[in-house]
């Protein structure tokens, strides 16, 4: 169930795209790349799922232009263990790595749930699971609302339903979840958008 709650109780951060993802299996061997993201909010500097992406560069470059260094992130969201939303973590050796169960950083590993842990006032993660059992959605707000980073969607059209999913029901769940806090949405493998009609539920 949505929940008034699962807003950020403050609005301060910053978004910023690094990377649209997408997938093409018209290809073999298939090509496939995540959305990767940064925001910030006051001294949180924080990545969202560093995956796979042509080079390195795809993801550092962007950052440096906004004046950022992979060394000052500070967190790392995971939102799923597939490879191909995690193989670029080790950029970002100083941060914190959050997923659905614990946060790790060296050699420490503090358990906790995902679900309401705040990185900071403006972060919030939620657990949304069914494209994997462990799937969570990052959301974050800003003075023009709340984006959602989430795996519930691969791109704005669908598809409808995920072909890799564990869950169907729970996206479905998820799904109705996000739209209740959402102004926008960045899915695992496309640009981000905004909800509407046509977006499947």
């Amino acid at each position: 169930m949505a929940s008034n709650a699962d807003r950020p109780a403050a609005e301060s951060a910053k978004v910023h795209m690094l990377f649209n993802g997408y997938v093409d299996t018209g290809v073999s061997p298939f090509s496939v790349a995540s959305s990767i993201a940064f925001v910030r909010d006051g001294d949180v500097r924080v990545i969202i799922d560093p995956g796979m992406v042509p080079n390195p560069r795809s993801i550092l470059d962007p950052l440096e232009q906004l004046g950022e260094a992979a060394a000052a992130v500070t967190d790392v969201v995971f939102s799923h263990h597939h490879p191909d939303h995690t193989l670029h973590a080790a950029l970002f050796p100083n941060a914190r790595f959050h997923d659905f169960w614990a946060i790790y950083k060296g050699d420490t590993w503090a358990s906790r749930p995902a679900e309401g842990f705040e990185l900071s006032p403006s972060i919030r993660l939620i657990q949304t699971p069914g494209h994997t059992p462990q799937d969570i959605t990052t959301l974050v707000a800003t003075v023009g609302g709340v984006t959602a980073f989430t795996h519930l969607w691969w791109t704005a059209q669908g598809p409808d339903v995920d072909p890799f999913a564990t869950d169907m029901g729970a996206i479905r769940e998820g799904r109705q979840r996000v739209l209740a806090v959402a102004n926008l949405i960045v899915p695992g493998h496309g640009a981000p958008f905004t909800p509407g009609a046509e977006t499947p539920r």
